[in-house]
């Protein structure tokens, strides 16, 4: 098992920038593909940003050049940095984590995650 909180959540103005952090409970997290989720309400959950195996990261297209996925092992968190935010960025944000033992994990899919935080609400105003 493996339990995640997420922090950092906030209100900011267009243009502005946040960053999201993920605590992780256990110390073999180090191994594990990780990533950032978001859900506006009324819309389906949207993959953001993950690392996935060998510590390969991928973006949604909506936010490449804008957000950044980090992790500091030490630590056992994950960070998304979030620039140039945008009203349309406004919405639930949640971290997953996954062994992703097997092959073809992607990374942006929500259903290949095992383990979920509860989130942290990110708003962004025009």
């Amino acid at each position: 098992q493996v339990q995640l909180v997420e922090s950092g959540g906030g209100s900011v103005q267009a243009g502005g920038s946040l960053r999201l952090s993920c605590s992780a409970s256990r110390t073999t997290y180090s191994s594990y593909c990780i990533g950032w989720f978001r859900q506006a309400p009324g819309k389906e959950r949207e993959g953001v940003a993950a690392i996935v195996r060998y510590g390969s990261i991928v973006y949604a297209d909506s936010v490449k050049g804008r957000f950044a996925i980090s992790r500091d092992n030490a630590k056992n968190t994950l960070y998304l940095q979030m620039n140039s935010l945008k009203p349309e960025d406004t919405a639930m944000y949640s971290c997953a984590a996954d062994p992703c033992r097997g092959i073809g994990f992607q990374g942006l899919n929500a259903d290949e995650y095992n383990y979920w935080g509860h989130g942290t609400q990110v708003t962004v105003s025009s």
